[in-house]
């Protein structure tokens, strides 16, 4: 009888915690104890009152703020909004490799040209080259997606990298000849440090990730992968 007793007042608790209003028993021997009826999670609507059930009528972008208003945003403008996530993103990945790897000071000229990097070409590119390749190979099956991986990281990840240097050689003031010897000496260690780690982040990008989602996605993975970017940028030819 205590076990039946215990497990009627449990699922009472419950059920007025998610704001349920479970049918009351009539039984004399079920009273309720003085130190429950006091709990807020007894109160009509409890669920209303924690902040993990917010109101996605009032609270814009449900449980993450402003998640709503981006998603917006990479429908209205999504050139825009991609090129300030790739700023965003180059911006901590260079400023993390300077501060924590380098071990500083920060080279604001640095720091500047990558960002930029990231507006004007990756979050642009990468726009153009996903929605391109989503329309040349549809689907999310084991063969499109092994596709898009192979087209990602044999063709347009050498393309990337080659613009990369250029960008830098350019804003550094370097030679044409400089810019070539850049690129001779360090596209292969490029390509190589993105084959260890960016086939499998594409697997799952091509496979799960909605496109708009894209360069979002590949930013949040990017900002340690672009540490090892801006290092090897920085390095001498």
């Amino acid at each position: 009888m205590k076990l039946f007793s215990t497990i009627i007042v449990s699922s009472c608790l419950a059920a007025q915690a998610f704001g349920v209003s479970p049918v009351v028993s009539k039984s004399k021997g079920l009273s309720k104890p003085a130190l429950v009826s006091k709990s807020p999670l007894r109160q009509k609507n409890a669920a209303d009152l924690s902040p993990l059930f917010r109101d996605p009528t009032i609270t814009r972008g449900g449980a993450i703020p402003g998640l709503d208003a981006y998603s917006e945003a990479l429908d209205k403008n999504p050139i825009t909004t991609k090129a300030m996530t790739s700023l965003v993103g180059w911006f901590l990945g260079d400023l993390l490799a300077q501060v924590f790897i380098a071990g500083g000071p920060v080279d604001w000229k640095r720091l500047a040209t990558l960002s930029f990097f990231g507006f004007i070409y990756h979050g642009p590119s990468g726009h153009y080259f996903y929605n391109w390749l989503d329309k040349q190979i549809p689907g999310t099956d084991a063969i499109p997606v092994f596709t898009k991986v192979a087209v990602d990281q044999l063709f347009w990840c050498p393309i990337f990298m080659s613009v990369f240097f250029t960008y830098l050689g350019l804003v550094n003031g370097d030679s044409l000849n400089t810019i070539g010897n850049k690129i001779k000496n360090d596209l292969l260690t490029a390509c190589q440090g993105s084959w260890k780690v960016w086939p499998l982040v594409h697997l799952i990008n091509f496979k799960f990730v909605p496109n708009k989602w894209r360069i979002p996605y590949i930013n949040a993975i990017q900002i340690a992968f672009n540490m090892f970017l801006s290092l090897l940028g920085s390095k001498k030819a």
